[in-house]
């Protein structure tokens, strides 16, 4: 089933009562785990006092290369087994990615190996993947301070009889102080539209495998923040993101985050920055180059004049963290001898010598946002700024731009939303872009206005972005010099004012 919900506003779905309905999706239940043998002991016993049919879950632990290898202890779901991440990787990242691809259930739920779930954890979640193939559900962790670890046979006990509350003293549990404050903020993420990925975290969370499939898997190569950034991917891929109060959990001790957060940020704000285009405050360089753009503009080759003067203008945007890319058949062009200035697809072969030196241009990219403009058009210095800054302040799902009317109907340039327009493919034979304005809603501007105009009334391309902020900078500082002189002369003229007439004396200068 796939429902029609707008942005991130999962109101619309209605999850049955708890204990009330009927299931009928399996779920894999992924540990990554290393070193942890009692937690895990723990963690597999509240696995097994759970609500959801035990023939519809499995267990699958990934042991990255624990010193001491892990086992099955007696307190476990009967479909439990372990897997080993395969020599050569190492890390989270990897732990997880191999737990899923030896899952077989309908739905993958990540599951850290310290967590104690309650006995409905695993029921909360799953009734919403029975309403909508592209949720991912957050369960709703507390963290205790107590240092009286339980064992499993009394974790066991306790969740079974529904009483998981009682594993730790009521004054030692705590919530996330940030994580409820982000959902009071955001009606618990119905108003997230621009980022609703932003907790998505591998403590527990669950989504369909064909999801996670569609968004690429687990990055294998990130040891901390691999949630997150896998968080932004399945955003991109259309997810809706749903935080569900009763699917409670317990983590004994504070989280890495709360003990060492700076630490923390200090590592993982590295990756994020590369990979993570959405956050903007971790791209404050003018002119880095990124692994995943913020930005990628699309153009039709047609000839070598009219396409490299709508790519040029292009890069020379005061958005830097953008890639373009030149559809056209590359596959066609040769190797081989050929007449050099008369070969059928000459205008191609030299697009393909300019850019040949241009990380920016032709490369593969998940951008949150795609510019699409035909070729003969040129964008003006902040035109891609411009349009970018309307469909993040409104959250449109296309803003297009109409350029001229032609004898094939009106040329146009379109800012897509990745997320958008791959939500709207979830609904096979209907019109993506009625699909978009119902979901994301869609706008019309006139090209003009946003500075895109046709190359004959374009400009020279001169300069960038970074000249221009240094000659701003320029202006500001002497601004600021003239008002302190001119803050100077006006004490100067108080003061000799405040002097008996004949006292005073006017410097000259």
């Amino acid at each position: 089933m796939t429902a029609r919900i707008r942005h991130n506003d999962w109101s619309s779905l209605r999850p049955a009562p708890l204990g009330a309905w009927t299931p009928r999706l399996s779920v894999s239940v992924v540990i990554p785990a290393y070193q942890c043998q009692d937690a895990l002991d723990r963690t597999l016993a509240a696995l097994a006092a759970q609500s959801y049919p035990a023939d519809l879950t499995e267990v699958v632990v990934a042991d990255d290369g624990s010193a001491t290898p892990l086992v099955l202890p007696p307190l476990a779901p009967h479909r439990t087994r372990i897997v080993r991440v395969p020599k050569g990787s190492w890390g989270r990242g990897a732990a997880r990615q191999t737990g899923a691809s030896a899952a077989s259930g309908d739905v993958i739920h990540w599951l850290d190996a310290d967590m104690l779930l309650d006995r409905e954890h695993i029921e909360a979640h799953m009734r919403w993947h029975h309403l909508s193939d592209h949720v991912v559900v957050h369960g709703t962790i507390r963290f205790s301070d107590s240092t009286d670890e339980p064992t499993a046979d009394h974790v066991y006990a306790e969740t079974a009889a529904g009483r998981s509350a009682d594993l730790f003293p009521a004054e030692s549990v705590h919530p996330h102080v940030w994580l409820e404050k982000t959902l009071a903020e955001t009606r618990h993420l119905r108003d997230a539209r621009s980022n609703p990925s932003r907790l998505h975290s591998g403590a527990t969370t669950s989504v369909r495998a064909t999801l996670l499939a569609r968004a690429g898997g687990v990055d294998v190569t990130m040891n901390m923040g691999e949630d997150t950034e896998l968080g932004y991917r399945l955003a991109q891929a259309g997810a809706v993101f749903i935080p569900d109060a009763e699917a409670l959990s317990w983590h004994l001790g504070r989280s890495t985050v709360m003990l060492r957060e700076k630490e923390v940020h200090r590592h993982n704000w590295t990756l994020f920055a590369d990979r993570i285009p959405d956050l903007r405050w971790l791209r404050t360089h003018p002119r880095r180059i990124y692994s995943v753009p913020y930005v990628e503009v699309i153009t039709t080759a047609t000839t070598y004049e009219e396409t490299r003067g709508t790519v040029d203008s292009a890069l020379a945007g005061t958005i830097h963290d953008l890639s373009v890319t030149i559809d056209g058949p590359w596959h066609e062009l040769t190797t081989g001898r050929r007449a050099s200035l008369d070969e059928p697809m000459l205008d191609l072969r030299l697009l393909g010598n300019l850019y040949a030196g241009e990380p920016r241009v032709n490369r593969a990219v998940r951008a949150p946002f795609r510019l699409r403009i035909p070729a003969g058009w040129a964008l003006g210095a902040d035109s891609v700024a411009k349009l970018v800054r309307l469909a993040e302040k409104e959250g449109y799902g296309l803003v297009c731009a109409a350029l001229a009317e032609t004898h094939d109907g009106v040329a146009v340039a379109r800012l897509e939303r990745t997320a958008a327009f791959n939500r709207a493919r979830l609904f096979p034979g209907e019109d993506p872009d009625d699909l978009v304005d119902e979901l994301f809603g869609a706008h019309w501007v006139d090209g003009a206005e946003f500075g895109v105009v046709p190359l004959d009334e374009a400009g020279p391309v001169k300069g960038d972005a970074q000249t221009w902020r240094v000659a701003a900078e320029k202006h500001k500082a002497e601004a600021a010099r003239l008002r302190a002189e001119a803050e100077r002369w006006k004490a100067e003229a108080e003061k000799l004012a405040a002097q008996p007439q004949g006292k005073r004396r006017w410097r000259s200068r």
